[in-house]
């Protein structure tokens, strides 16, 4: 059984989450502008909202398989990592629409970045951001992401279908 070892200091799981909401804000504002106001703040909102659904379903008790940062209790930086999530969604969504990703080639995509998100949550371990527990892996997070990821592709089709019509 692998024993979890928290550090309580201010470092590197905090810093690489301040990093990461910095750079990923960063790189939203230096994008192009494709998206009406309301539009990219739900898109922003997307990646908040998921990363706050599965990582309170995930790591809470009673089956509690991750903490997140420093222990198992609720801090600032747990805050702060689910809106670190904001900036990838957009992302996501940004380059979906950029490249005018055609819905037979939308697995591909999902696939793509269902990787890059395992990638990147492997970083976030690396750096204690995640600490998993009975088991869980990152292989079960893969399948989250597949399948969150395809939501995302079924919803940017209904707000470009209906998002800024008036009833």
């Amino acid at each position: 059984m692998k024993i979890n070892h928290y550090d309580n200091h201010f470092n590197a799981n905090e810093w690489f989450v301040i990093i990461s909401i910095v750079v990923g804000i960063l790189v939203v504002l230096m994008l192009p502008k494709r998206f009406p106001k309301k539009t990219s703040a739900i898109y922003l909102l997307c990646g908040v909202f998921i990363g706050f659904f599965f990582d309170h379903t995930l790591s809470v008790l009673p089956v509690s398989f991750y903490d997140l940062n420093d222990s198992s209790r609720v801090e600032l930086t747990d805050f702060l990592s689910h809106v670190m999530y904001g900036p990838y969604s957009y992302i996501f969504f940004y380059l979906y629409d950029r490249f005018k990703i055609k819905p037979r080639f939308s697995l591909v995509y999902i696939l793509a970045w269902a990787f890059i998100s395992a990638g990147l949550e492997k970083l976030f371990s690396h750096f204690g951001v995640f600490h998993y527990r009975h088991g869980y892996n990152l292989y079960f997070s893969f399948i989250i992401y597949l399948f969150v990821q395809s939501m995302w592709v079924a919803f940017y089709y209904v707000i470009e279908t209906y998002g800024e019509r008036k009833f």
